[in-house]
């Protein structure tokens, strides 16, 4: 993971989406626009970028927005994240 003191969010969940890519041997930059999924992560890949996103933003997300549409790309999580930042949806 990275510092989450460095880098925009955006950088920060490209991060975390090249490593879960990597994973899988695929080795491409995905835009904010991209879905997921076409890009080339599985259901079980998004389940892990759920938990990496709650330790690198240090929030807990509750379940009912834990949904494959709220993770279907990068810019959705932001949003996401938007609500957890306006105290939406409650940080750890």
């Amino acid at each position: 993971m990275i510092n989450a003191e460095n880098g925009s969010p955006t950088a920060r969940l490209s991060s975390l989406v090249r490593e879960l890519l990597a994973k899988r041997s695929v080795d491409r930059s995905v835009a904010p626009e991209d879905d997921l999924i076409a890009s080339g992560l599985s259901s079980l890949d998004l389940v892990n970028l759920m938990l990496g996103v709650e330790a690198e933003f240090g929030v807990k997300i509750p379940d009912q927005d834990m949904t494959p549409a709220n993770f279907r790309s990068i810019a959705r999580i932001q949003i996401l994240l938007a609500r957890l930042a306006t105290g939406a949806i409650q940080p750890v």
